[in-house]
C-alpha cells in the first residue's frame, strides 16, 4: 500500500528553514494601527485612492513565503519559480479579478505588465503590494461599473432593435476606452433584461432584480478584506503551479471544516464560485441531487426558492457562503433551484428544479444491484448490474474494527455473493458519474475479480515508486465483466478501470475519463511555524502521481473504453485537459503482471463492430446522435439575440428540444444516468446502459 511517510519527512525537513526564514522578517515596518505593512517601505505601492485600498499585513508577508518555498520546493512538479512560472501566475491572477474582461481597460493592464516578469521575485521578497495593487483598482472599477448599470437601469431597453451581445470574452480584447466598455456592458444588461422578461418579469421587477443583483455584488467586493485578496492571489500562485494545489485561508479553512461536518444534510452537493456564477462543484453520492439525476457537476444555479411557492430569490454574483446559506435547510423541507444546465452551454434558458433537503446516509451512497433480462437474438441472458457511486470507506469505523464497517469492496463482495447465487450469467460495473475516493478501495475492489498482483504504481516527490498490490488472492468473480465510465469518472475509478482493461479482465465500456492521475495531501501551515499563535491557513499540495501497471499515467488521458459511446463532453472542456496549467501525461516502466485471456483484440473488435452497427442502424440511436450534435452546437453558440422576437423564438425550440430529450432519455438524458424512469422504462431511457448490457449478450452469445 502507499504511503506517505516520505512526502511528510521531505515536507517538515522545510521547518528549520521556515523558521530561519521568518525570524529575519522582525524588522519590516508595521502600521501599528491596523498591523498592515506601510506602504512607502514597498515598491510599487499603491499611491492613489489610498482610503479605499486593501493593504497587505505582516503575517501574509511572511505565509506568502512560507507557501513559496513549500510550492518552489515540495510540489511534486518542482518549477523554478522564474519570469516563465511569474508570468503565468500574473495571467491567471488577472483572469481571477476579470474573467470576462468587463471591469479592466486596455491601459490598466498596459499599466499592470510591469509585474508580469516580477512576481517570482516579489514572491521570494515576500512583497504582496502589485497583487493589492492590481485587485485596488479592480474595486474601483467594480465600483463604476454598479453605478453605470444604475443608470442604464433608469429606462428600460428597446427589445425591438436588431442586435447581438456575446457572451464569451474570455479572450476578447480589452476596451480601450470607457465608451466602449460602456457599450459593452449595455448589451450585457440588456441581454439579462430581457432574459427575465421572457421568463414573464416586468419592467419594474426586472429592475429591481437588476439593482439588487450587482448591489450586492458591489458590496461584497466593497467587504473585501486583505485576507480575502490574499487567498486569491496565492491561488492564482499554486494553481498556476498546477490546478488541484491551492491555498485555504485561515477563515476559508474553517468554513471547510465545518461545510465537511454539515456536508451529510442538505442538496448533497458542493459549489464553488466562477465569474459571478455558483456553480456545482460535485454531488454527493447517495444525496437528493444524485438520487434526482436533476442537477450535475458544473450546472450553474442562478436564483433559489424556499418551498414550494416560496419566491425565487436571484444570486447570480453572491458571495458562495450566502448562496450555501440559502440551499441548506432542515431536513425534510423542500428548495427550488433555477439552473442553466452545464450540458446544454452558458445561454441556454434556465430551468427549474425542485429537492427535498434530507441526511445523506451512508446506505444511501452504498453500492447497488438489480438484475435486468437482455434478449438478443432468442437467447435470453440475466444480467447483474451493480452502480458504484463513489470509492467509499468509514475508516474510523474500520480502525476500532468494527464488524460491518462500510467500504466499497465489503459491499461488492456481498453484492457479487448475491448475484452468484441468483445465477447472473454475466455483470456490469456501473462506474459513471464516479469522481473517485480511497485508494486502498480501488485497489481491493479490483482483487475481486484478479486472481492476483499489482493494480497501480505511485510516484512520489522524491521519484520513489511504490506498487499497490491486491492483498487478497481470492477471486471472487470470475465471469463476464463490464465496467461503465464516462467522463466524470476519475481518479479512483480511473485506477480500477485501468486495471481491469490492463488485465483483460472486463470490457470497459463508455467514454474517456476525465483524467486526473495526481495526488494531493492537506498541509497545516502552522505545522512550519509553531510559535505563531494566530491561524496560518492550510495548503493543498500534489505531492503524487498514479500509474497504471503498464507505466502509463492516467493523468489527461485517464482510460480511454475498450468500446466508445458518443460523448457529450470533450476533453478541453470537461476534464484534467481543460486546465491550461495540468501536469503532463508521462510514462514509467510497466510493472510484471500476468494479464488474463478473458478478452482479446478479435472479441473486441468483433462487439464494436456491432454496436457499430447498432448505431448506424437504429433510430434511437440516430435520434441520440442528432440530439449530441445539437448540444454541441448549442454551448458552442456565444451569441444571442437582444431582439425579442428572435430570443423568443430561439427559447422556444430550445424548450422543445429539451422537452423531446426527456421523452427520449429522461429529465437527464442517456450518459447522466437517466433513472428518474420507471422501473420498466429505465433501459430504453438510459442508452448507454442499454448499449452495454447488449454488448454483453453479444459476448455471452459467444461463450454460452
Amino acid at each position: 500500500m502507499y504511503s506517505m511517510k516520505k512526502v511528510l519527512v521531505l515536507l517538515l525537513s522545510v521547518l528549520v528553514m521556515a523558521q530561519t526564514l521568518f525570524a529575519q522578517q522582525k524588522d519590516k515596518s508595521v502600521n501599528p494601527a491596523n498591523g498592515t505593512a506601510s506602504a512607502s517601505k514597498q515598491p510599487g505601492a499603491v499611491t492613489t485612492h489610498v482610503d479605499a485600498a486593501v493593504m497587505p499585513t505582516v503575517k501574509q508577508e511572511k505565509v506568502n513565503q512560507l507557501i513559496t518555498e513549500i510550492l518552489t520546493k515540495y510540489h511534486y512538479r518542482k518549477l523554478p519559480l522564474n519570469d516563465s512560472l511569474s508570468s503565468a501566475i500574473f495571467d491567471r491572477y488577472l483572469k481571477t479579478l476579470d474573467f470576462n474582461r468587463v471591469y479592466f481597460l486596455a491601459s490598466d493592464v498596459a499599466g499592470f505588465e510591469k509585474y508580469r516578469k516580477q512576481l517570482d521575485d516579489n514572491l521570494k521578497e515576500g512583497n504582496l503590494m502589485p497583487a493589492y495593487d492590481m485587485f485596488n483598482v479592480f474595486k474601483r472599477h467594480f465600483k463604476e461599473r454598479n453605478e453605470y448599470v444604475n443608470k442604464l437601469l433608469e429606462k428600460e431597453f428597446d427589445y425591438s432593435v436588431d442586435e447581438y451581445y456575446n457572451s464569451d470574452r474570455e479572450t476578447a480584447s480589452w476596451c480601450g476606452t470607457t465608451q466602449e466598455l460602456n457599450e459593452e456592458w449595455r448589451k450585457m444588461i440588456k441581454n439579462q433584461a430581457l432574459s427575465l422578461k421572457l421568463s414573464g418579469k416586468n419592467w419594474e421587477e426586472t429592475s429591481k432584480i437588476l439593482r439588487d443583483r450587482y448591489k450586492i455584488q458591489d458590496k461584497g467586493i466593497a467587504q473585501y478584506n486583505s485576507e480575502d485578496v490574499f487567498q486569491l492571489f496565492m491561488n492564482a500562485f499554486s494553481e498556476a503551479v498546477d490546478p488541484h494545489s491551492s491555498y485555504f485561508s485561515p477563515a476559508t479553512a474553517a468554513n471547510f471544516k465545518i461545510d465537511m461536518a454539515n456536508s451529510l444534510e442538505g442538496i448533497g452537493a458542493s459549489l464553488r464560485t466562477e465569474n459571478d456564477y455558483t456553480k456545482v462543484a460535485e454531488i454527493i453520492a447517495g444525496g437528493p441531487a444524485f438520487k434526482s439525476k436533476l442537477l450535475f457537476k458544473d450546472d450553474k444555479i442562478v436564483a433559489v426558492g424556499q418551498g414550494e411557492t416560496g419566491p425565487m430569490e436571484d444570486v447570480i454574483g453572491w458571495r458562495i457562503d450566502e448562496v450555501v446559506k440559502l440551499i441548506r435547510g432542515p431536513k425534510g423541507t423542500t428548495v427550488r433551484l433555477q439552473i442553466i444546465s452545464a450540458r446544454e452551454g452558458d445561454n441556454a434558458p434556465p430551468h427549474e428544479i425542485k429537492l427535498v433537503r434530507e441526511k445523506v446516509k451512508l446506505q444511501d451512497a452504498a453500492a447497488k444491484k438489480e438484475v435486468v433480462p437482455i434478449t438478443q437474438n432468442g437467447k435470453t441472458f440475466r444480467l447483474g448490474i451493480i452502480t458504484v457511486p463513489s470509492f467509499y470507506l468509514d475508516f474510523e469505523a474500520a480502525q476500532r474494527k468494527d464488524k460491518d464497517y462500510s467500504s466499497t469492496t465489503r459491499d461488492v463482495r456481498k453484492l457479487l455473493q448475491e448475484l452468484s447465487a441468483e445465477k447472473v450469467n454475466g455483470v456490469v460495473l456501473d462506474l459513471r458519474n464516479n469522481g473517485g475516493g480511497s485508494l486502498s478501495e480501488a485497489i481491493e475492489l479490483t482483487g475481486l475479480f484478479i486472481p492476483s498482483g499489482p493494480v497501480v504504481q505511485v510516484r512520489d516527490m522524491s521519484g520513489s515508486i511504490e506498487v499497490g498490490k491486491d492483498p487478497d488472492p481470492t477471486q471472487v468473480y470470475t465471469g463476464p465483466l463490464a465496467v461503465m465510465i464516462n467522463r466524470f469518472s476519475a481518479s479512483a475509478s480511473e485506477i480500477f478501470a485501468g486495471a481491469i482493461q490492463d488485465y483483460k479482465r472486463g470490457i470497459v465500456i463508455g467514454e474517456q475519463t476525465y483524467g486526473k492521475g495526481t495526488v494531493q495531501n492537506l498541509i497545516d501551515l502552522n505545522r512550519f511555524m509553531p510559535d505563531e499563535s494566530d491561524k496560518l491557513g492550510q495548503l493543498k499540495l500534489t505531492t503524487a502521481k498514479f500509474y497504471r501497471v503498464t507505466g502509463s499515467s492516467t493523468q489527461h488521458r485517464g482510460v480511454s473504453p475498450d468500446i466508445a459511446l458518443p460523448s457529450a463532453y470533450s476533453a478541453k472542456e470537461f476534464g484534467e485537459s481543460s486546465e491550461p496549467s495540468a501536469m503532463p501525461w508521462d510514462q514509467i516502466a510497466s510493472t510484471r503482471f500476468a494479464p488474463t485471456r478473458d478478452v482479446n483484440d478479435k472479441l473486441l473488435a468483433s462487439l464494436e463492430n456491432k454496436t457499430g452497427q447498432r448505431m448506424k442502424s437504429e433510430t434511437d440511436w440516430k435520434n441520440y446522435m442528432d440530439d449530441l450534435k445539437e448540444l454541441k452546437e448549442a454551448r458552442e453558440r456565444t451569441t444571442v439575440s437582444l431582439q425579442e422576437a428572435k430570443r423568443k423564438k430561439e427559447r422556444d425550440e430550445a424548450e422543445k428540444r429539451r422537452a423531446a430529450r426527456n421523452k427520449m432519455t429522461g429529465k437527464v438524458g442517456g450518459p447522466e444516468n437517466a433513472k428518474t424512469a420507471s422501473k420498466e422504462e429505465k433501459a430504453v431511457k438510459d442508452v448507454y446502459l442499454d448499449e452495454t448490457k447488449r454488448i454483453m449478450a453479444d459476448w455471452l452469445s459467444t461463450v454460452g
